[in-house]
């Protein structure tokens, strides 16, 4: 079986490994993993040049399958792959995988939804955001 690598994601960014985020055992406290993986969300969620969110609606996470599979080290950074597993009416389906070092130390799964400002409730995703959506679909997605 082919190790992952985050050149299998259409999507990349980083994030540097605080002193701060290590716990009593050295390594990067497990609590720390999905805020890697909301830095590389918002660099395209929220990215002004790239209009996905609609005007007064917010996007909310309905659900995360985070998967720890090895230990992340401070000090180092952390590369974060991101690609679009489906796109559905007011939702997108995105996975997610963390390296250190060139090793997957994590892999993720994470549902999130377009909601009114106003009435906390699913708002569809315009079809502009949608083509946009598209681009980042990974390989295989089956979507």
């Amino acid at each position: 079986m082919t190790q992952p690598t985050i050149d299998t994601f259409p999507l990349r960014a980083f994030d540097k490994v605080s002193y701060a985020d290590t716990d009593r055992q050295g390594h990067v406290n497990n609590a720390v993993f999905p805020t890697f993986l909301e830095t590389g969300r918002v660099e395209f969620l929220y990215n002004k040049a790239l209009p996905i969110l609609s005007d007064g609606a917010s996007f909310v996470i309905a659900s995360l399958n985070l998967n720890f599979l090895d230990e992340i080290m401070w000090p180092g950074h952390v590369e974060i792959g991101t690609g679009i597993l489906k796109v559905g009416n007011s939702s997108i389906r995105i996975f997610q995988q963390l390296f250190q070092d060139g090793k997957c130390v994590a892999d993720a799964e994470t549902v999130i939804v377009q909601v009114d400002n106003a009435s906390s409730r699913g708002m569809p995703l315009s079809s502009e955001a949608k083509d946009l959506l598209g681009q980042w679909m990974l390989p295989n997605s089956g979507e």
